[in-house]
């Protein structure tokens, strides 16, 4: 197959391992920072330009979009979807998935485990949206922060409102989550292919702080996944349409809970936690899925 791998910057481990992964295999693959794309948009003809040539016709696309380029990297992604190109995540699944509120909607609808959430603008009311979440300690996070960033936890009623204020005072959009105190600053990552999930792994923090992300001095080690855990993963990947995601679960006392739903999931940690080359596991799915022109339809909403 011919294969394009969006993307900013081709020397990440991840980039790099999904490149390996599709040469081993025989195939062909491009790598194209999709900010320097321009889109030329007409009716019978679209195409894509690229370092001064017209993108050539490919049987797939793997999209790797900052959660900061989301606009513009999904409307290339949707021009390739024009071109009938096939997409490993379909550009509105991508959409869905980075708006946190959105796709915490879609998926308690679905009835999947999720911590009790406040979505506030206006702050004048404090106090009313930490009780809404179960009362302090709770977790306080910015609608736009990725990688644990703008995610503060308020330990006590006081200091709740006090950075909900904060937040509020410099116009964001904030969630207001109930701390899971018994996950114990451990979180799953489950790496979810199709209808499976094919590779987990435990992250714990640094000593001191909640938050579990390895990019915040965290550590990753292999999981055992239960079938409920399991069984989440999938159910979340499925209300976001995503085909292959990782999505982030806290081992709650009343069964997992889901933090995130991850578009374009970091395979460093989780392939030198597991041992399992699951780069090469995105490039079998595509080998068995792709087919040109073709979509899905699984994620609603």
């Amino acid at each position: 197959m011919k294969l394009a791998l969006m993307c900013r910057n081709a020397e990440l481990y991840s980039h790099r391992r999904l490149v390996e992964a599709a040469e081993q295999r025989g195939h062909d693959i491009d790598v194209i920072d999709h900010l320097r794309c321009y889109i030329n948009i007409t009716s019978n003809n679209p195409s894509i330009k690229y370092q001064g040539e017209n993108l050539p016709k490919y049987d797939a696309v793997i999209p790797r979009i900052g959660a900061s380029v989301t606009f513009y990297g999904t409307a290339v992604l949707r021009q390739f979807e024009m071109m009938g190109v096939y997409p490993l995540n379909e550009s509105v699944a991508i959409s869905r998935s980075r708006d946190k509120l959105r796709s915490m909607q879609l998926m308690a609808r679905k009835g999947i485990g999720m911590p009790t959430t406040v979505f506030a603008h206006r702050t004048s009311r404090a106090d009313e949206i930490v009780e809404m979440a179960g009362g302090a300690p709770v977790v306080i996070k910015l609608l736009e922060g990725t990688q644990g960033i703008g995610v503060v936890l308020g330990e006590t009623q006081k200091a709740a409102e006090s950075i909900i204020q904060a937040f509020g005072g410099v116009g964001s959009n904030i969630l207001t989550q109930q701390f899971i105190a018994e996950a114990g600053g451990e979180d799953v990552r489950c790496f979810v292919i199709g209808d499976k999930v094919v590779a987990a792994m435990l992250r714990k923090g640094k000593e001191g702080d909640f938050r579990s992300n390895l990019h915040r001095g965290g550590t990753a080690t292999v999981a055992k996944i239960t079938p409920a855990e399991r069984a989440t993963a999938v159910k979340a990947a499925r209300a976001m349409g995503l085909e292959v995601c990782g999505v982030d679960l806290l081992r709650s006392k009343d069964g997992p809970v889901v933090m995130e739903v991850n578009s374009s999931p970091g395979l460093e940690g989780l392939e030198k936690a597991t041992g399992k080359d699951v780069a090469g596991m995105v490039i079998e799915h595509l080998e068995k899925e792709a087919k040109p022109g073709k979509t899905r339809t699984r994620g609603k909403g």
